[in-house]
């Protein structure tokens, strides 16, 4: 009898850092804004496309950070070498999860405050306050299944809830993939263009990772496996 062996990987090292690099691409667009908007209100400068932020700051004072901590910390953890720790220690992968929960928590939860308590800005419609809060109210639904998850020890089920958390919140990133071609070969965007826009975002982002989980449910884990091949 011969003991079964899983199939090697094909990827190479370099192959397995595509997807956090693509991930931290994307998410140098909020980041880079929320910074520049961090700028404005350290400086005092109070115009109308800023003023509801000094009018109640702490809201936009918790979501950019956290946002910024959850986009490029998270990137991270689509590496599969810091999935696993040595003995004794946590994996690096447990120690940041630690992190990103609650600072997705925080990010998703201000930044549905925002939506609801702030004035809509020019060009955002009904429409799009509508798709915030559902995509916003998702996200928050998601982690929340992720950490229940993960206590049940049910750690594909965790992957899968936080990989659909990360699509919605990466999906500020993908807004500009989306918009910019259509700006090119159509030209500016209305109110309801806007929301198509940004809902086709997050639609995106999540078909992204529903492929990845339904990729990676296809390969067969060690646990699935017989321990011995069948007798000859």
């Amino acid at each position: 009898m011969k003991s079964a062996t899983l199939p090697r990987s094909r990827q190479s090292p370099r192959t397995r850092w595509l997807v956090p690099a693509a991930l931290i691409l994307l998410s140098l667009v909020p980041v880079i804004a929320g910074a520049v908007r961090l700028t404005e209100l350290s400086g005092g400068q109070i115009t109308p496309d800023n003023a509801r932020f000094f009018d109640s700051p702490v809201p936009v004072l918790i979501h950019i950070p956290t946002v910024t901590v959850y986009l490029v910390l998270g990137a991270f953890q689509f590496v599969p070498s810091l999935r696993r720790g040595t003995r004794g220690r946590a994996s690096w992968h447990k120690i940041a999860g630690r992190i990103l929960a609650p600072t997705g928590l925080l990010a998703a939860l201000s930044g549905l405050w925002m939506a609801v308590f702030y004035d809509l800005p020019p060009l955002d419609g009904p429409l799009l306050l509508v798709l915030r809060l559902a995509f916003g109210s998702a996200m928050v639904a998601f982690i929340v299944l992720g950490f229940i998850a993960v206590r049940r020890r049910n750690y594909v089920r965790h992957s899968e809830w936080m990989s659909r958390a990360y699509a919605i919140g990466i999906a500020q990133g993908t807004i500009v993939v989306v918009t910019i071609p259509w700006i090119l070969l159509v030209g500016p965007v209305d109110e309801l263009t806007r929301a198509l826009l940004i809902g086709a975002s997050w639609v995106l982002s999540l078909a992204v990772a529903e492929y990845f989980i339904h990729r990676r449910a296809q390969v067969p884990t060690r646990a699935a496996l017989p321990s011995r091949a069948p007798s000859s």
